[in-house]
C-alpha cells in the first residue's frame, strides 16, 4: 500500500454497516444485487472485487435513514469517511447520484452508475414473471423500459446514460446484470 492509500474495510465490517442503516429487506437484497454485479465485473477487469463489492454493497446504505436529495448520499459519504472507508469507495457513491454532480471518473464509478438502477429494473421485471430469472433476454428488459407505467420510479434516462458512460453494448450489459443475478438468485430471493 502507498502513502496515502487507505485500505479497503472487510466485508463483514462493510454488511455490518449495511445492517446498522437498512432494515427493510427490499433495500438490502437490492444492495446484494449490485454488490455481485460489482463483484463480477471487477472480476471481469481484473480490478479488486473486495473494492468494487464493497461499493456496491455499500451505496444505498444510508438512503433509508436519509432519503432526501440533500441528505443521500452526502451523509453517507460523512459516515464512510469517519469510518476510513478510502476516497475511492466514497467518490464512486457519491457519483452514482447524479443531482451531486460528482464527476464518474473511474471505471469502477461508471460501473456502478451503469448497475445501480439498472440492476433494479432487471429485478423489477423477475418479479412479475413466472420463472423470475429464468429465461430472461435482454429484449424483454428492453420490452419494459419503454413501458413507462411499468416501475415507474425507476429513472430510464440513467439507465440509458450510465450504459452509454460506461461503454459496453446495450444488450451485453444487459445480459450481464441478468447472468449475474441468476448466479446470485437464491440470495436474492429470486429462485
Amino acid at each position: 500500500m502507498t502513502e496515502g492509500e487507505q485500505k479497503i474495510p472487510a466485508r463483514e465490517a462493510a454488511l455490518s454497516l449495511l445492517m446498522e442503516y437498512t432494515k427493510t429487506e427490499s433495500l438490502r437484497k437490492h444492495a446484494f444485487a449490485v454488490e455481485a454485479v460489482m463483484r463480477a465485473y471487477a472480476n471481469n477487469f481484473h480490478e479488486n472485487e473486495d473494492e468494487w463489492g464493497i461499493t456496491g454493497l455499500l451505496h444505498d446504505f444510508d438512503y433509508e435513514m436519509y432519503p432526501t436529495m440533500e441528505q443521500h448520499p452526502y451523509v453517507g459519504n460523512k459516515i464512510l469517511a469517519e469510518r476510513g472507508y478510502p476516497e475511492s469507495i466514497r467518490d464512486a457513491i457519491m457519483a452514482h447520484a447524479p443531482y451531486t454532480k460528482v464527476k464518474r471518473i473511474s471505471k469502477m464509478a461508471k460501473c456502478l452508475f451503469a448497475c445501480d438502477e439498472l440492476t433494479g429494473f432487471v429485478i423489477a421485471v423477475a418479479l412479475v414473471r413466472p420463472t423470475k430469472l429464468g429465461g430472461l433476454e435482454p429484449s424483454s428488459v428492453k420490452k419494459k423500459l419503454k413501458d413507462k407505467a411499468f416501475a415507474r420510479s425507476v429513472n430510464r434516462e440513467d439507465i440509458k446514460n450510465g450504459i452509454l458512460e460506461f461503454g459496453i453494448p446495450e444488450d451485453e450489459h444487459i445480459s450481464f446484470v441478468i447472468r449475474v443475478l441468476q448466479e446470485n438468485s437464491s440470495v436474492l430471493g429470486l429462485n
